[in-house]
C-alpha cells in the first residue's frame, strides 16, 4: 500500500486544481496515492483529473455530488484511500516542495502516531505576505510523540483538516468521518483529537493555503450558522463519553465557545433565530462546562457569564447589536459625480425597469461581438425587452439603423444605466456604474484566453503597468452575476483571473453561432463585399496586440508572403481592435479588413487563418478550416505577457517560425494536409466544446427570460455539428 493517500476535493476550484495536483505529483517522495474528488464524470474538474489519471497511475479520481458538500467529498476520498496515512488538501491549495519527505521522516521518528500535526501558511489571494498561524501553538509541543494530555491546548478545533496527517487504521477503528456540516473541520478536528492516544508535531510548513477573495465560507450569513452548535455539542459529548479529564476538556471547552461567542456577537451571520442560537448555546454551556472551569478575564469573561445565565438582552446590549443591525440597512453606493451624472443619481433612486436591457461591446466601439448576437436573438425570443446599445461619440455609424443606441457620457447613457435591469458587456462598464439590487449583469467576454488575464497579469510588469488598478478591476468583477464561457479551459481560467461569486454559463459564444448557421451563399456574398477576387485563396492574417509594442506592427512582410506563397493567395489583414482606426493598408494582394465591423464575416470569407497568438484562432476553429500559427517571437511573448498553455506544443494546425516556413506550407499545400487536420481536430475537441449555433438562444433563455438551467437547450455534440462551408476555391488534400 502507498505511504500517503492525498485527498483533494475540487468543487468550485477547477481553475486552480491543476496547480494543486502538480504540487503533489511533483513531490520528491513518490510513494503516494492522489485522489481528486470531482462533482461528476462530466464536470470540468473531472475532465482534468481524468487526464492526470491517464498519465499517472497514482491518480485515482472519485466522484461526489456537490450536494454532499466538502464533507461528502472528503469522505468519498477516504473510502477510496489505501494509504497508510491520509492527508487532505483543498483543491486550490498547494503541497509545498519536500512536504511529503518531511512528513515521512517525522512519522518514522515518531512511529505509529494517530495524528501528526504540521504547520501551514496562509497566503492572501493576491499572493501577499504569508502567515503561519499555528506555529506558536505547535512550538509548545514535546520533542517526540506524546499523549494529548501533555499539550491540552492542542485540541484540534483550531486547526483545519489539511494541517495534519492521520493514520488510516486509527480513523477506521474509531469510525471517524467528516460530519455533514458547514463547520465540518471543527467537528473533525475535535473528534480526532478526542479519540487520539499518541500524537506528534512537525515544525515545518507543509501546505500553502491560498485564501479566497470571497473570504471564508464560515463567515457567510445564513441558517447554516446554527450547525456550529451541532458540532460543538458533538465534540463535547464525545469528550464526556470518553471520560476526558478536566485538564483536557477545559481548553477544548474554551476554544469551542470562543467560536460560539464570535458568531453570537455578529448578528448578521445569523439571518434568523439569533435569540434561539444564544439560548441553545447557553444550555450547552451549562451542560458541558467542566468542573472547576475558570472564566477568562476581561470582556470575554463577561460574555461567558452572560451566556451561562442566558442573559440575551444584556448580551445584545454589550455587543452593540442594535447599532450593528441599524448599520446593516442596505444603501446604494454613490459614485463620485460630475454635473453630467446628476441624472444618474436621480435614476438610481427610481425603480428598475424590468423590460430594459443595456448592451456594450469593446468599450463602445459599436454593434459587435457577443452583445450584438445576444441582442439580435433577444429581439426574436424576448421582444418585450427594450434594448439600448452604448457607443462612443463618433461611432454612431457602427450601429445598424434599426438598433436604438445611447452615446457614452450623454444624459441618456446615465439614464438607461441607472434604470436597466439587464446590463450586458463583453468588457466592463465604467468605474462609477452602480450594481443595483435586482439588476442582472452578464459578462460575455470576447475570446478564449491564451494570454494571462485579470489578476494573473500581476506578475508581468509590462502588462500590469498598463492594466491599471487590480482593486478597481475586482470591483467591476463584483458586479457580475453571470460570466460566459466557450469551453472548459475558459471556465477554469476565468475562475483564476477574475475571482468572484458570479455563475459560469458554459453556453458557448453567441457571436460564433453564425459559423454553424451561415450558408454557402452567405460566404459568397461576404467575399464579394470584402472584394475577394473569384478563384483566389483568401488567407486571413490576424496578429494579436503586443503589450511591449507602442503601435501596430504587422510582424510579417505581407507582400513578400503573397509572392512566395503562390499566385492564388490574397491576404485579408485584420489588426487587433486596439488599432482599428489606423489607415488602410490595401494593395492588389492585400485587403485591409481591420475596420470591418464583423470579425465573424471576415472569418467566414477566409479559406485559412494565419495568426500568432490571437484568440481569433479559437473562434475560427469552429469552421474546421486550416489554421497556421506564425510563432516567430513566442518566447518573447510568453515572457512579457504570460500564457496559460504552450501553444506551439498544442497548436490548431502547423506552426511556422520564419516567413520562409510560413510561405512554404502554403506553397506545398501542407497547411491543409493530414498532419494539420489531425492537430486541428484535437484543438477543436478542447476549445470548441460549447459553440454549436445555439449559444445566443441559451443566453437569452437563461438570463433575459429567467428560465432554469435544465430548460436551456443542451449543447449539440461536436461530431454532429456542420460548420458553414468554405469557398469552393479551397482544395483540401
Amino acid at each position: 500500500m502507498p505511504r500517503f493517500s492525498i485527498i483533494v476535493p475540487s468543487h468550485g476550484v477547477a481553475g486552480r486544481l491543476s496547480q494543486a495536483l502538480d504540487s503533489v505529483l511533483g513531490q520528491s517522495f513518490g510513494d503516494l496515492q492522489l485522489i481528486p474528488v470531482c462533482d461528476a464524470p462530466d464536470a470540468p474538474a473531472a475532465e482534468l483529473a481524468a487526464g492526470y489519471a491517464g498519465r499517472d497511475t497514482r491518480v485515482t479520481p472519485v466522484h461526489s455530488p456537490p450536494s454532499a458538500g466538502l464533507s461528502g467529498a472528503r469522505n468519498a476520498g477516504m473510502r477510496a484511500a489505501t494509504g497508510t496515512y491520509l492527508l487532505f488538501l483543498d483543491g486550490d491549495d498547494l503541497l509545498l516542495p519536500g512536504a511529503l519527505a518531511a512528513l515521512d521522516a517525522r512519522l518514522t521518528e515518531t512511529a505509529g502516531v494517530d495524528v501528526l500535526y504540521a504547520e501551514h501558511e496562509r497566503v492572501p489571494w493576491w499572493e501577499g505576505e504569508p502567515t503561519n498561524p499555528v506555529a506558536p501553538l505547535l512550538a509548545k509541543a514535546p520533542a517526540g510523540a506524546f499523549a494529548p494530555a501533555d499539550l491540552p491546548e492542542l485540541t484540534g478545533v483550531q486547526l483545519p483538516a489539511w494541517s495534519a496527517v492521520y493514520r488510516r487504521t486509527f480513523l477506521t477503528a474509531h469510525g471517524l468521518a467528516f460530519p455533514d456540516s458547514h463547520f465540518t473541520d471543527l467537528g473533525w478536528g475535535g473528534a480526532t483529537w478526542v479519540a487520539a492516544t499518541r500524537v506528534a508535531v512537525l515544525r515545518r510548513t507543509v501546505v500553502r493555503h491560498r485564501l479566497r477573495r470571497q473570504g471564508s465560507r464560515l463567515n457567510l450569513p445564513g441558517p447554516h450558522q446554527h450547525t456550529l452548535l451541532d458540532e460543538v455539542e458533538r465534540v463535547l459529548a464525545l469528550a464526556a463519553e470518553r471520560g476526558l479529564p478536566a485538564e483536557r476538556t477545559g481548553p477544548l471547552f474554551d476554544q469551542l465557545f470562543a467560536v460560539v461567542l464570535k458568531t453570537a456577537s455578529r448578528p448578521r451571520r445569523l439571518s434568523g433565530g439569533h435569540r434561539a442560537f444564544f439560548r441553545r448555546a447557553g444550555r450547552l454551556y451549562r451542560r458541558y462546562r467542566p468542573a472547576g472551569h475558570r472564566l477568562p478575564g476581561g470582556s470575554l469573561g463577561v460574555q461567558h457569564r452572560l451566556l451561562a445565565a442566558g442573559a440575551y438582552t444584556a448580551f445584545r446590549a454589550l455587543r452593540g447589536a442594535n447599532q450593528a443591525a441599524g448599520g446593516a440597512a442596505e444603501r446604494l453606493p454613490r459614485p463620485r459625480m460630475l454635473r453630467t451624472r446628476l441624472r444618474y443619481a436621480r435614476d438610481l433612486r427610481r425603480p428598475l425597469d424590468p423590460e430594459l436591457a443595456v448592451y456594450c461591446a469593446y468599450w463602445g466601439r459599436g454593434y459587435a461581438c457577443n452583445p450584438a448576437a445576444i441582442h439580435a436573438k433577444a429581439r426574436e425570443l424576448a421582444p418585450h425587452i427594450r434594448s439600448v446599445f452604448l457607443v462612443e461619440a463618433g461611432q454612431e455609424h457602427a450601429v445598424p439603423k434599426d438598433v436604438d443606441y445611447a452615446v457614452i457620457g450623454s444624459r441618456r447613457y446615465w439614464e438607461v444605466l441607472g434604470r436597466a435591469k439587464y446590463l450586458i458587456n463583453n468588457a466592463n462598464f465604467a468605474e462609477g456604474i452602480v450594481k443595483r439590487p435586482g439588476s442582472v449583469h452578464l459578462q460575455t467576454q470576447h475570446g478564449t484566453p491564451l494570454k494571462t488575464m485579470g489578476v494573473d497579469q500581476s506578475t508581468y510588469p509590462v502588462v500590469a503597468a498598463q492594466s491599471g488598478s487590480f482593486t478597481r478591476l475586482l470591483g467591476r468583477v463584483d458586479r457580475w452575476d453571470f460570466n460566459l464561457s466557450a469551453n472548459r479551459h475558459s471556465t477554469q481560467m476565468w475562475e483564476r483571473a477574475f475571482p468572484g461569486s458570479y455563475e459560469h454559463l458554459e453556453y458557448g459564444y453567441p457571436r460564433n453561432d453564425v459559423y454553424y448557421t451561415a450558408t454557402a451563399d452567405d460566404v459568397a456574398r461576404i467575399r464579394r463585399a470584402l472584394g475577394v477576387p473569384e478563384g483566389r485563396t483568401a488567407v486571413l492574417y490576424a496578429p494579436t496586440h503586443r503589450d511591449h509594442h507602442t503601435g501596430f506592427e504587422p510582424g510579417l512582410d505581407l507582400e513578400a508572403f503573397c509572392a512566395a506563397a503562390g499566385e492564388d493567395v490574397v491576404v485579408l489583414l485584420r489588426a487587433h481592435y486596439f488599432y482599428d482606426r489606423g489607415g488602410s493598408r490595401n494593395s492588389d494582394r492585400i485587403i485591409d479588413v481591420t475596420a470591418h465591423r464583423s470579425s465573424e464575416d471576415v472569418c467566414l470569407a477566409a479559406d485559412a487563418l494565419v495568426t500568432d497568438y490571437s484568440s481569433i484562432m479559437f473562434d475560427y476553429a469552429n469552421l474546421d478550416r486550416p489554421i497556421v500559427v506564425y510563432a516567430d517571437d513566442w518566447e518573447v511573448y510568453q515572457e512579457t505577457r504570460g500564457v496559460y498553455f504552450d501553444l506551439p506544443a498544442e497548436p490548431p494546425g502547423l506552426v511556422a517560425r520564419t516567413p520562409q516556413e510560413l510561405a512554404a506550407v502554403f506553397r506545398d499545400g501542407s497547411y491543409a494536409g493530414p498532419g494539420a487536420r489531425e492537430r486541428r481536430a484535437a484543438f477543436r475537441e478542447r476549445f470548441c466544446q460549447f459553440d454549436d449555433g445555439r449559444a445566443a438562444e441559451r443566453v437569452v433563455r437563461r438570463v433575459l427570460l429567467g428560465e432554469p438551467p435544465e430548460a436551456v437547450p443542451p449543447v449539440v455534440p461536436l461530431a454532429e455539428r456542420i460548420p458553414a462551408p468554405a469557398a469552393a476555391t479551397l482544395v483540401r488534400s
